[in-house]
């Protein structure tokens, strides 16, 4: 069967691949196509029939696509629609059985009237946040889509309640770190890997987009700072987490010349053994901050926006919370900094609460635990594709 899948971002290519293992493990003939990055690239590299079927592979890298913000998809919105129009040309083209859609709906569903439009089956999976803004986009949904996949339990009543007949199978996410090098590899092995010491770490992720990398890396660094002027974290190690797609040219404009003496180094392909052996992490919302609770590892969420994105935002974003555990518990699990409360002094304040203050500590892994148990366990990715494969007529 022929496979057409579509994500937009680090996400979506995440998530991407470990449906892409659960498609080739269930269907042996599985011929994938796809809009992604480098981990859906792989998995086709090492699993698929790349160079031996025609048409299986990357076709378009999410590299320079992935825009985030109200403001900032109206400004980019003409290459948006190019890419939309090349993306038709090529369903049209290769002539798949389905054609799956992982999140990023801006894109995803114009792809979806598309190819509703020419009978072509179409399953979402990584529901579109319609629970937190755009709750009109749910009647597109009914109209464009075959099957919708969500993946966080909360989502279960809220769809129903919509009449959107979605299924909950898990949360790839769990896939990805139970069977990942993070959660089997000894701290000694992380740090003889990456030629670091036996110091602690601070692990600082600044989102995978460059506008998030330009607004959080400056936060960051005088963050880092600032701690290593405190005694007690004069010999931390605070390692940035280099984000998939993205290399040192988009992090040193915001590192001085010796910024490895003050004690910060950028590591590429290290994300989540970085946060499994940190001491706290620093966390840009998004993905990774359902990885940090997965992983263990305290945390506080920093976020910044464009200032126009943000006040819109303010006016259309329904929901208490921005990170996704706290979204499935219903309260804060730990702590959201979000634009003018992320600064360097609040993020100070805080790591060092959660590395200082056993007891506050320690009701955050409380507070992980019962994130991992609403979640379940592993399998989703194999069981989501099994289900669709069962699906297309």
């Amino acid at each position: 069967m022929k496979y057409y899948i579509i994500a937009g971002e680090a996400s979506g290519d995440l998530h991407g691949s470990n449906l892409m293992k659960g498609i080739y493990a269930e269907d042996p003939e599985a011929v994938i196509r796809f809009w992604g990055g480098d981990l859906m690239n792989e998995v086709c590299r090492t699993c698929g029939r790349a160079g031996k079927t025609e048409g299986e592979g990357l076709v378009h890298h999410y590299r320079e696509d992935a825009i985030m913000g109200f403001w900032e998809i109206l400004t980019h919105g003409r290459r948006l629609l190019r890419n939309v129009s090349e993306c038709r040309k090529d369903i049209l083209r290769w002539k798949p059985d389905v054609v799956i859609l992982i999140d990023y709906p801006g894109f995803n569903f114009k792809i979806a009237a598309f190819s509703h439009s020419h009978g072509i089956r179409t399953f979402y999976y990584i529901a579109p946040k319609v629970w937190a803004s755009r709750e009109g986009r749910i009647r597109k949904l009914k109209e464009y889509v075959d099957r919708l996949y969500i993946v966080f339990p909360f989502e279960i009543p809220y769809f129903k309640s919509k009449g959107v007949d979605a299924v909950y199978l898990g949360n790839p996410l769990v896939d990805s770190i139970v069977g990942s090098r993070a959660m089997n590899e000894s701290r000694e092995d992380f740090l003889n890997r990456n030629g670091l010491d036996d110091r602690p770490v601070i692990a600082m992720l600044a989102g995978s987009r460059k506008g998030e990398i330009s607004t959080m890396m400056p936060v960051l660094t005088e963050f880092a700072a600032r701690m290593r002027k405190i005694p007690e974290y004069r010999d931390y190690q605070f390692l940035v987490a280099g984000a998939p797609a993205r290399n040192m040219d988009d992090y040193s404009p915001y590192l001085h010349e010796d910024y490895e003496k003050s004690g910060i180094r950028v590591l590429f392909g290290e994300t989540q053994s970085i946060i499994r052996h940190a001491e706290a992490a620093v966390v840009n919302s998004g993905t990774a901050s359902l990885e940090t609770v997965l992983l263990g590892t305290p945390q506080v969420v920093g976020y910044i926006g464009g200032k126009i994105s943000y006040t819109i935002a303010k006016h259309i974003i329904k929901v208490r919370y921005i990170s996704l555990g706290n979204l499935i518990l219903d309260r804060l699990a730990f702590r959201e900094l979000i634009q003018d409360d992320c600064s360097p002094e609040n993020l100070v304040l805080e790591v060092r609460a959660m590395i200082e203050d056993s007891a506050y500590r320690q009701r955050m892994l409380g507070e992980y635990e019962m994130i991992k148990k609403a979640l379940g366990g592993a399998g989703a990715s194999k069981a989501v594709a099994a289900d669709m494969i069962r699906n297309v007529p």
